[in-house]
C-alpha cells in the first residue's frame, strides 16, 4: 500500500484490544506484524524522504542557503504532517490490507493432518 494514500489518522486513537486478535488468536503475534509492518512503511518513508532530500543537497556549507530553500522545507513539513507508520500499520492491520502468515502454525497444520 502507498503511504501517501493512507487514511490513516494523525494522532492516536484507541482501540478495542480484541480487534487485533481476531486474524491470528494472538495479541502477541498481532503486535508483532504490526512492528513489522511499521519498520517496512518507516524505511520506505525515509527513503522517499532521503531520495527527494537528495536533490537539494549542495557541496558548500552555506548557512544562508540552507534556511532560503523553501522547497527542501515543504518537502520536510510535508512528511512530518503524515501519520506515523506505526498508525498506518495498525489501520492496515485492522482493515485486512496486510498479508501476514506463520510458518510454525502452518507446520503443525500439516502434521496433524499426517
Amino acid at each position: 500500500m502507498d503511504y501517501k494514500k493512507s487514511k490513516a489518522p494523525t494522532n492516536t486513537v484507541t482501540h478495542n484490544i480484541l480487534d487485533f486478535c481476531k486474524d491470528t488468536d494472538n495479541i502477541y503475534e498481532s503486535v508483532a506484524i504490526l512492528g513489522k509492518r511499521a519498520n517496512q512503511i518507516s524505511s520506505e518513508m525515509k527513503d522517499d524522504l532521503n531520495k527527494k532530500l537528495r536533490e537539494f543537497a549542495s557541496n558548500s556549507d552555506s548557512l544562508e542557503e540552507t534556511f532560503e530553500n523553501r522547497e527542501q522545507i515543504e518537502i520536510s513539513r510535508y512528511y512530518e504532517r503524515l501519520p506515523k507508520s506505526t498508525l498506518m500499520a495498525a489501520d492496515e492491520f485492522l482493515h485486512g490490507r496486510v498479508y501476514h502468515r506463520n510458518p510454525a502454525k502452518e507446520k503443525d497444520l500439516l502434521d496433524d493432518d499426517l
